[in-house]
């Protein structure tokens, strides 16, 4: 990459905005669901905000991904990648920057999802050393 890539913690009041559409942009591979609305985030930042990493170049938000670590294990949720800037080991430079993050905390296991019909994130994921599992993922909704 020749341009100025600067990654850094995600700010709710300046980066949200942006980085919703971003991730709504991004393509099929994204899912947004309630817990990705304005109160949700507020809630994870609250708990680890040095998890929610921003890539930027010139002022504009061109990659984010947000993780977890719930003091055991490690959780990754929404790497996206603006299309104009993909390819081009960004991703992989915040992923990177996300695990030496969650080592820092102790984490020693860390999981993500991909959606079946995302074979290009599965094949980045792989490329970067993740192995694929072989588990189904249950959710439930367990509000009102």
């Amino acid at each position: 990459m020749t341009e100025s890539i600067q990654i850094r913690n995600f700010n709710f009041l300046n980066d949200y905005p942006e980085v919703l559409k971003l991730w709504e942009n991004a393509g099929d591979g994204i899912h947004l669901h309630r817990s990705d609305e304005n109160d949700e985030i507020l809630k994870k930042l609250d708990r680890d905000p040095d998890l929610f990493l921003i890539a930027e170049s010139r002022g504009r938000i061109i990659g984010a991904v947000m993780g977890a670590f719930d003091g055991r294990r490690g959780m990754v949720y929404h790497l996206a990648v603006a299309y104009s800037h993909r390819r081009r080991r960004l991703g992989r430079l915040l992923m990177e920057e996300l695990e030496k993050r969650l080592r820092s905390k102790g984490c020693i296991r860390c999981y993500l999802m991909v959606a079946p019909e995302n074979l290009e994130a599965a094949s980045f994921y792989e490329d970067a050393g993740w192995s694929k599992l072989d588990l189904y993922v249950f959710g439930k909704d367990i509000t009102e």
